[in-house]
């Protein structure tokens, strides 16, 4: 089969920016409104990738995983009721809030969903920071009074990335992406973030955005301190239970296929250009679901693009 493509879902966040727009030419809702997220690939209720061309336009994303997975997707992967990946682009232009998702083990007593999740850095301004993890040596108690006196950023360990790195963040990390980022995310299918400092600002509302520091208290591990950016091992970027992603720097003429046939992969130009077996080209900032069986891509230019499959 050919490749699928799937229609953004563009989100305003007080956060966010045009970049979308400027680097990889978008067309966004508005000319004003600041977009921080392009969910790319998502099976949610109510947001849902619906595809764009082909045998299946019309059709969402969580249709295809529930009526055409064997033909779509292949065999062996998760009886789950909706697509277990989530997939965005991040346009970073202030600070995120100091964050955290809650871990496995305790998620459904919060009432939320565990997620664990990667960032691959497409373009960083000059000092541009993550923040992820704790300073050494902070104790809970030390991060408990941070909160108190509204300094939990000194709590907080901070990292200038340059782009094509990339880091992993499981549930339970600290964490916020800082201005002047362009990210790509890989994630589980999940929407739950607690919120432990924002920057005392106010929202796109002129209200304070609602905090949530019992939950934040309650997921955060208290035990990992000044982490750093990833090393690759080879092309793979990360790898866990939830998803692999690699990375792929192609010569002009290359092909980039599944690696196993029998199984659908998600593939995302951060680079160049890949063109498929019917003709249709896809560049920087475009993400596509091959199939099981599809014929491989071919780079058109000296191209990079991430591929991510499910495990199992």
């Amino acid at each position: 089969m050919a490749p699928i493509t799937f229609t953004p879902l563009y989100m305003d966040r007080v956060w966010g920016g045009r970049e979308l727009e400027r680097v990889y030419g978008r067309t966004l809702p508005d000319a004003t409104t600041p977009i921080g997220e392009a969910w790319e690939i998502v099976d949610r209720d109510p947001e849902q990738s619906v595809v764009n061309s082909g045998p299946f336009a019309g059709k969402s994303l969580h249709e295809l995983w529930s009526h055409h997975r064997g033909e779509i997707f292949g065999e062996g992967l998760p009886d789950s009721e909706r697509f277990p990946i989530l997939i965005k682009i991040l346009d970073s232009r202030d600070d995120l809030s100091i964050q955290v998702h809650p871990p496995v083990d305790k998620a459904d007593e919060l009432g939320g969903e565990p997620k664990t999740e990667m960032w691959v850095i497409a373009a960083a301004d000059p000092g541009a920071r993550l923040y992820v993890g704790l300073k050494n040596g902070v104790a809970r108690s030390d991060f408990e009074a941070a909160i108190a006196d509204g300094t939990v950023e000194k709590a907080v360990h901070a990292i200038a990335p340059q782009p094509g790195e990339s880091i992993f963040i499981p549930s339970g990390r600290l964490h916020a992406i800082g201005a002047g980022l362009l990210i790509h995310e890989i994630q589980q299918n999940s929407d739950t973030t607690y919120r432990v400092f924002d920057w005392n600002r106010m929202g796109l509302d002129g209200k304070p955005r609602a905090l949530h520091v019992e939950q934040s208290l309650a997921s955060i591990d208290f035990e990992d301190f000044e982490p750093g950016m990833d090393v690759p091992n080879g092309d793979v970027l990360a790898e866990c239970p939830y998803f692999r992603t690699s990375r792929h720097e192609l010569a002009d003429g290359a092909l980039l296929a599944n690696p196993d046939p029998g199984r659908f992969t998600i593939v995302g130009v951060v680079e160049g250009a890949l063109v498929s077996t019917d003709n249709r080209r896809f560049v920087k900032g475009d993400y596509l679901l091959q199939p099981k069986g599809a014929s491989p891509l071919v780079a058109e230019c000296e191209t990079v693009a991430l591929q991510v499959e499910m495990p199992g």
